[in-house]
């Protein structure tokens, strides 16, 4: 058996008053062109805790500022493209936010085409394959502490 690097990410999904989700269409990433996503999504930097990379990454892509504490862990997920390839073995951190300080703007237009609230049972298509795994668990309720994907 061959170990494997593991690349951290991390996931905000931004929720209103309704219970819709904030995502945004991908574009110019090289990765799921064309596919809704989370709004707020990234690589977690070398020594910067998940929950510092949630909330770096929805300051750069959104321009909104949230507190640590706003923050809600949903899953964890271990996912796999199933390659060997080390940049396609991955954790990712899937948080909720309820509460953020600013207006969501689309603040990287060359890689978003654009934002959308969505209801959980009225997503668009096509949303990213893992993300619409942790939204779909999300609108069932079903939603496990740790989450295996691609396996």
């Amino acid at each position: 058996m061959v170990s494997f690097r593991v690349v951290p990410a991390a996931y905000v999904l931004l929720t209103d008053a309704e219970g819709r989700v904030l995502l945004q269409l991908r574009q110019n990433t090289g990765y799921r062109d064309g596919h809704w996503a989370a709004a707020a999504a990234g690589h977690v930097e070398a020594g910067e805790p998940v929950q510092a990379a949630a909330c770096r990454e929805a300051a750069e892509e959104l321009g909104i500022t949230i507190d640590l504490a706003d923050l809600v862990p949903l899953t964890t997920m271990h996912r796999t493209h199933g390659n060997g390839r080390e940049i396609d073995e991955r954790v990712d951190f899937f948080f909720a936010c309820t509460r953020w300080s600013g207006e969501a703007e689309r603040r990287e237009p060359e890689k978003s085409a654009a934002l959308r609230w969505c209801a959980l049972d009225d997503l668009p298509y096509p949303v990213v394959p893992h993300e619409r795994h942790v939204l779909d668990g999300m609108r069932a309720g079903t939603l496990a502490g740790i989450v295996s994907f691609g396996f």
